[in-house]
């Protein structure tokens, strides 16, 4: 039986926090088949504002084992976002079924968690060999960073290679959103207290509703 989740984020390219979701599930025991689903709800006839009535047409049209959350801090301390999370759920939970929910809150912007990679940062520019160097932020420090999006799109352009006209068009939106894709091990965020409390909170959620391997396995036998 596959595990199906739906991720709704707060901006079009948060979707990039989908492969590290992934991971932290597989790093907690989930064997079955994942099916991550973003929630995009840009191109509907009239896009809900509120997050309660973003919440719940997510779940009507994305419906799910597992529902994932996502708001940055922007400045507030991350029990506050999610608190925000919580009342918003249990407010559209009047209107929808809602699933077992996890709050994903990063200090600052997602994109600070995906500044640990020199290899994917190269790749994702499009220029995999290159020899420029790059200067990344040690993952201890991404939570101090007071623009993760302006840094990312500085290092894509250094790690480009481009010059002149040509890198002032470079497309550091596109480029930002392939980082992810070349990611596949996020074990150095480990460090960031963040991370370790969205890591923690998804293994909470995967042993209580037994999705882990062990408990699977028992109750198959």
């Amino acid at each position: 039986m596959d595990l199906r989740y739906t991720l709704l984020t707060d901006g079009p390219s948060d979707d990039a926090l989908v492969p590290c979701l992934t991971w932290i599930l597989r790093e907690q025991g989930v064997r079955r088949a994942i099916q991550p689903q973003w929630a995009d709800l840009r191109n509907l006839p009239e896009p809900p504002r509120t997050l309660k009535d973003r919440i719940k047409v997510a779940l009507d049209l994305y419906p799910c084992d597992l529902l994932f959350v996502h708001r940055d801090a922007e400045g507030e301390q991350r029990e506050v976002r999610e608190a925000e999370i919580h009342k918003a759920v249990a407010e559209s939970g009047n209107r929808v079924r809602v699933p077992p929910l996890v709050c994903v809150v990063p200090v600052r912007m997602m994109e600070a968690w995906l500044l640990f990679s020199e290899s994917a940062v190269r790749r994702a520019a499009g220029n995999p060999n290159g020899k420029v160097a790059i200067d990344l932020p040690r993952p201890s420090t991404v939570e101090n960073m007071p623009d993760p999006k302006a840094t990312m799109f500085e290092l894509l352009r250094e790690a480009s290679g481009l010059q002149g006209r040509r890198r002032r068009r470079f497309a550091t939106a596109g480029s930002a959103r392939r980082i992810a894709d070349f990611l596949d091990n996020f074990e150095p965020l480990r460090g960031v207290p963040a991370f370790g409390a969205l890591e923690a909170d998804i293994a909470k959620l995967v042993n209580g509703q037994g999705w882990n391997t062990e408990r699977e396995n028992k109750s198959e036998e």
